[in-house]
C-alpha cells in the first residue's frame, strides 16, 4: 500500500469513527480529496488504488493542467476555491459541481455558461460562517436569498452550502461556525423557495478539525493534507 493510500485508510478511519459517535451511519459521509497542487500522476494512483472518486480542486489552472490525465479514471470533480467569472467556462469543462458560490453575479454566469453547453450544474452555496476577513462567502444573515436565487436558475441545481470552519484552536469556536452552516441549510430547506428543498448537503470540515464538522452534521469532508501532507 502507497503512503497516500494509508494516510487515506487512516482518514476514513477518523470518519467512520465520528459518524458513529454522532449517531450516524459511516456512508452518510462522503470523503471529497483536496487535490491542491498534487500533480495528475499522484491523484490516478490514488484513486485507482483505493476506489475514492471525489475530489476538489481549488485552482483553475490546476484544473486544466490535472483533468485531461484523469479522464480514464472514474472520478468527479468539485470546484472548491474562489472562481472568478472569467474562468467560468474553463472550469465547466471538467467539473460535476461548484462549491463556492457567493454572490448572484456568479451563480447568474454559472447558469448562462452551463445552459451555453447544454447542461445542468450542482452547485453549493459557500457561507462566511466565522466572519473571518481572510473567508470568502456570503454571510449567513444573505445565504437565503441567495439560496433563493440560485434555486431559481434554470440550469444550476442547489445542493447545499459549504463553509471553511474558523481559524481557531478554541474547538467551541470552530463548533459554533459549522452550527452556524446547519441552520443556514434548515432555515433554507424549510423556506418553501423553488428549488431549494433538496439543499441539504453541509459540505464543511477539514484534515484538522473533521471531527468535529461531522458531530455539527458535515455531509462532506474536504481532506487534503491529511491524506497527501503538508502544501504550500
Amino acid at each position: 500500500m502507497s503512503d497516500d493510500a494509508a494516510s487515506l485508510a487512516r482518514v476514513r478511519e477518523r470518519i467512520d469513527a465520528a459518524a458513529l459517535a454522532s449517531g450516524r451511519a459511516a456512508v452518510d459521509v462522503q470523503l471529497l480529496l483536496a487535490v491542491k497542487t498534487i500533480d495528475a500522476a499522484r491523484i490516478r494512483a490514488l484513486l485507482e488504488a483505493s476506489g475514492t472518486t471525489l475530489i476538489g480542486q481549488n485552482r483553475a489552472q490546476e484544473l486544466a493542467t490535472t483533468e485531461p490525465d484523469l479522464v480514464r479514471v472514474a472520478h468527479s470533480s468539485h470546484f472548491i476555491g474562489h472562481l472568478q467569472s472569467n474562468k467560468v467556462n474553463a472550469v465547466l469543462r471538467w467539473v460535476d459541481c461548484v462549491q463556492s458560490v457567493d454572490s448572484t453575479r456568479l451563480a447568474e454566469r454559472l447558469d448562462r455558461a452551463a445552459a451555453a453547453r447544454g447542461r445542468n450544474l450542482d452547485v453549493f452555496v459557500q457561507v462566511n460562517t466565522s466572519g473571518e476577513a481572510t473567508k470568502d462567502g456570503v454571510r449567513p444573515d444573505d445565504a437565503r436569498d441567495l439560496a433563493a436565487v440560485v434555486g431559481g436558475l434554470e440550469h444550476l441545481r442547489l445542493r447545499g452550502f459549504m463553509t471553511i470552519g474558523a481559524n481557531s484552536p478554541e474547538t467551541a469556536r470552530v463548533r459554533a461556525s459549522y452550527d452556524a452552516l446547519a441552520r443556514v441549510r434548515d432555515d433554507v430547506v424549510s423556506s418553501g423557495q423553488p428549488g431549494t428543498a433538496d439543499a441539504r448537503e453541509l459540505s464543511m470540515g477539514m484534515s484538522g478539525d473533521l471531527e468535529v464538522a461531522i458531530a455539527a452534521g458535515a455531509t462532506m469532508v474536504r481532506v487534503g493534507a491529511g491524506v497527501f501532507g503538508a502544501r504550500g
